[in-house]
């Protein structure tokens, strides 16, 4: 088995600020802390220079990457089709505080972000995050297609449902109001967007990704 390789958490907004050198202690400063911002880093050096830095600045940065996949493989998956928006959604826990966004694809620039709402999960995340997009594609009356890296939520998209089973209760009301608004807009709404699965392992981290655990 190949060892896991250590990683550094940069909170520029928790309990405590600073770098840390485990996800459990960068957990303990971003638990029940709202509007927490936190990212990892796999160099200590790196982690140190982003707290000097702004916290816009790094999130959905996209790191290096190296695809294992043969050129092969690479050929026949091709190149993202840049005239799209990205989806993702980040969640510190499951169920946990969950957030979720949209960029553009190319030049990363955000669209639209929720969050964070105190409970969720997320599959719940992307979900909501595909139907944003879809609504706000529609509003603009635009060609571009959406990439998300969640089957389970693509399935969800199609169904019309969102089938999860975290139960309701008064902390996640705020998320099950915007899933009940996103189902029912998918119910009264027909739209040409496509929906693409995001090939993380030809092309790395979906271009929304929160650079989180």
């Amino acid at each position: 088995m190949s060892k896991k390789k250590k990683k550094y958490y940069t909170v520029w907004k928790g309990h405590h600020t600073g770098v840390f050198d485990s996800w459990d202690d960068c957990k303990a400063q971003i638990k029940d802390f709202k509007g927490a911002q936190y990212k990892s880093f796999s160099t200590f050096e790196a982690a140190k220079k982003a707290l000097k830095d702004n916290y816009k600045d790094y999130v959905g940065k996209t790191k290096s990457f190296k695809s294992e996949l043969t050129e092969e493989q690479l050929k026949k998956i091709g190149k993202p089709n840049l005239n799209s928006i990205s989806v993702d959604a980040a969640s510190s826990g499951n169920p946990g505080k969950m957030e979720y966004r949209g960029v553009d694809t190319k030049t990363k620039k955000q669209l639209f972000i929720q969050g964070p709402f105190e409970e969720g999960t997320n599959n719940i995340g992307e979900f909501l995050a595909i139907v944003h997009g879809l609504a706000l594609l529609k509003q603009k009356n635009s060609d571009r297609i959406i990439y998300t890296d969640s089957k389970t939520a693509m399935s969800w998209v199609r169904k019309k449902t969102c089938n999860t089973k975290l139960e309701r209760t008064k902390k996640n009301k705020p998320v099950f109001e915007l899933v009940d608004r996103a189902v029912n807009w998918l119910k009264n709404n027909s739209y040409k967007t496509t929906i693409v699965k995001w090939e993380t392992k030809a092309w790395g981290e979906i271009p929304a990704d929160f650079g989180r655990k």
